[in-house]
């Protein structure tokens, strides 16, 4: 049962108990207007506690319902907290460990609330395009004033319960055993006549809403103008502010049922899930034992392997950290003390808590020294050779069960694992610079990488704050196999009639943080180049433009050479057009005879998000992903594309595989069509009128 219904002299004890969260799915709110009737109807209870067991009061609604109609079922959560409010007994919420979203919503419901300290309460609904939709917009405010109220609801970010003492929220914040204490107060409360205070009954006091109200739709306007829930959220609240209570609540039921219509929800909440659903592994089960990682090693102080360095030191977790040269070595952890030293500078980190993680490091010269480690990553140069020479000496210096892991971005991981005489311990794990920032995690899985390897890589990801994504081998796995086809069309399209400047406006315009010739700047144009001349000897029958290998002949090579696709400035980042590069890319068409044509902004953005979304279709056919939401966490998490879209997989099901598929078609007839080679499952999908995420 989701619900526990005992008595305590007198007291009534309703517990929520649906792990992990106390998730108020239709068997919990069932059992919450069951409790409050049973005990309404039982003349020996004077007062009613509700609370909540294990590691929560409640996390608020129940993920697994979502999208299937017990989430709509009566009693609904607005139906639950009505019958709460409306008891004629008091009811005294145990706020404990956790009271947000739709759990908040049920507290203030209640006649009285006692919380213990550190407990994290939050209305998060923001977070997925949403808004609370059970009276969170029109009772917070009227708990712990309007300022305080629109702030949390706005952003959604979790609040501290004894930094709301002394609010309308808590009648009291309790040390030592919550519900002991809470029984004591219920029947206090118990033995008074009633009506109990109803925090609906409250006004909403503040000495210029309309302005604080106007303040805050400004400071919104400028950082979430692809977000139309932030906006929802002063709409709801104001409606509360000038049309009281029953008004307001109706308002904000209308905003819910709107919002949770838009792309933009559907987005974040696909992200949401999409997130959870990448850690399980479809032939890995939940309980398969991990491997116990207490000691790491990283192979490489440069830029990569100092980041992944960093992600197991703030974890708290020893690293060796290896490099052939005492420069470098030295060179790499003064970049990694930089690191934190500005960290620190930003109030972010004490100066301590450098010092502990700058102890947790042992630099070494010597593959002897990692005998002890327990996970080896190497992040050493991108070529097969060197990356031989590497796991043939792993091989002879790590301890039986350690897990070698190669941050390869590109190579074929079953040949790196052939290097060693344990292919089951490799795997890869491609980071994504800068590592330290980045959130995605590429975990690549070999054909021999064995189930408890997979299982304790995914457990240290989540420790190191990671999106784990798994992918099988294949040349430049999920990600960077698909930005290849990206850039293929974004060169086409130069060779066409664009310039770099437009094709990057359009897609940014699209909501891209970079468009591809300012991240080939950034990155630098001379690993696209060296990954077409491996491209031209393995794969001579793929069209490519050759127009970026005449711009990386003149050593136009990025940021890094001061010019690339744009000019730059000594110290300066902005990009700049660049009058030189722009007669050069006329000029090719001219050498390869095409016709310069005008290119729309609509056509730059389909044919690129469509070469993501075409190339993804062949991955998942392939089975090198398992599903349509890891290749979306991979590009939302690792390539900058929009949260607000949901990634290029739930972008083309929103536009509809049917009109992706027409498109497609469209440009292959088109020059430089024979690039479009159109995934069977796409057709097959748009056929059935179904999408890549159903």
């Amino acid at each position: 049962m989701a619900v526990d219904y005992t008595t305590r002299d007198g007291v009534a004890v309703i517990t929520l108990n649906n792990p992990p969260v106390n998730g108020l799915g239709l068997s919990t709110r069932a059992g919450i207007v069951e409790g409050i009737e049973r005990a309404q109807n039982d003349a020996s209870v004077t007062a009613i506690v509700l609370t909540g067991a294990g590691k929560a009061f409640s996390g608020g609604a129940d993920i697994t319902e979502f999208n299937t109609p017990k989430a709509t079922q009566e009693p609904t959560l607005a139906t639950a907290i009505q019958v709460v409010e409306g008891s004629t007994k008091p009811v005294v919420a145990a706020i404990h460990s956790v009271a947000m979203g739709g759990g908040l919503e049920l507290a203030l419901g209640t006649h009285y609330r006692v919380a213990a300290p550190g407990a994290q309460i939050a209305l998060p609904e923001v977070k997925l395009g949403i808004l609370p939709g059970a009276g969170g917009t029109q009772r917070l405010p009227r708990a712990i004033g309007l300022e305080a109220a629109l702030n949390m609801i706005v952003s959604g970010a979790p609040v501290m319960s004894e930094k709301l003492a002394g609010t309308g929220l808590f009648d009291e914040i309790v040390e030592g055993d919550l519900l002991e204490a809470a029984l004591a107060f219920a029947r206090k409360v118990g033995a008074q006549a009633g009506p109990h205070p109803r925090v609906r009954d409250r006004k909403i006091e503040h000495p210029n809403a309309e302005g604080f109200i106007q303040f805050v739709r400004n400071g919104v306007a400028g950082v979430a103008k692809n977000f139309p829930a932030p906006h929802k959220c002063i709409d709801a609240v104001e409606a509360g502010v000038k049309n009281g209570f029953d008004k307001g609540l109706a308002f904000e039921r209308e905003c819910f049922m709107s919002l949770v219509q838009t792309p933009e929800s559907r987005a974040l909440r696909h992200a949401f899930f999409g997130e959870r659903a990448a850690s399980k592994i479809p032939d890995v089960p939940s309980d398969t034992p991990a491997r116990e990682i207490r000691q790491v090693a990283v192979i490489g102080a440069g830029t990569m392997g100092g980041g992944i360095a960093m992600n197991f030191v703030n974890a708290g977790v020893p690293v060796t950290l290896l490099e052939t040269k005492q420069e470098a070595l030295d060179r790499g952890v003064a970049t990694i003390r930089k690191n934190y030293e500005g960290t620190v500078k930003k109030g972010k980190l004490t100066p301590e808590a450098l010092e502990q993680r700058i102890a947790l490091i042992t630099p070494t010269l010597s593959y002897e020294d990692l005998g002890n480690a327990d996970l080896i990553i190497e992040a050493v140069f991108e070529e097969l050779g060197v990356k031989e020479q590497v796991f043939k000496r792993l091989d002879e210096v790590a301890k039986k069960g350690a897990i070698l892991a190669s941050n390869t971005s590109t190579l074929d991981l079953d040949r790196i694992a052939a290097f060693t005489k344990r292919p089951q311990d490799v795997v890869g794990m491609h980071f994504f610079s800068p590592a330290n920032v980045m959130k995605l995690l590429e975990v690549v899985r070999g054909k021999e990488t064995s189930k408890d390897v997979l299982a304790t890589v995914m457990k240290i990801a989540k420790k190191i704050k990671k999106t784990a994504v798994v992918s099988g081998v294949c040349d430049g796995f999920i990600g960077n196999r698909m930005i290849e086809q990206y850039i293929r069309q974004a060169l086409f399209m130069l060779e066409e009639g664009a310039l770099p400047a437009q094709v990057d406006r359009a897609i940014e315009k699209f909501g891209f943080a970079m468009g591809p010739f300012r991240m080939s700047d950034l990155a630098g144009n001379d690993i696209g180049w060296a990954i077409r001349k491996r491209r031209y000897q393995e794969h001579p029958e793929m069209h490519y433009s050759k127009i970026a290998d005449r711009l990386c002949e003149t050593g136009r090579f990025g940021q890094k050479t001061g010019g690339g696709w744009y000019d730059y400035k000594a110290g300066d980042r902005t990009a700049h057009p660049s009058k030189l590069v722009e007669e050069m890319i006329v000029a090719f068409s001219k050498d390869v005879g095409a016709e310069r044509r005008k290119i729309s902004d609509e056509e730059i953005v389909e044919r690129l998000v469509f070469a993501l979304a075409n190339e993804g279709a062949k991955i998942l056919e392939e089975g090198i992903a398992s599903k349509a939401s890891d290749i979306d966490m991979v590009y939302l998490t690792g390539y900058g594309f929009p949260l607000w879209r949901g990634g290029p997989m739930l972008y083309a099901d929103t536009v509809g595989l049917y009109n992706v598929e027409r498109a497609i078609r469209r440009y292959a007839s088109r020059p430089n069509g024979d690039a479009w080679q159109i995934a069977p499952n796409l057709v097959e999908l748009a056929a059935k009128g179904r999408g890549f995420n159903d």
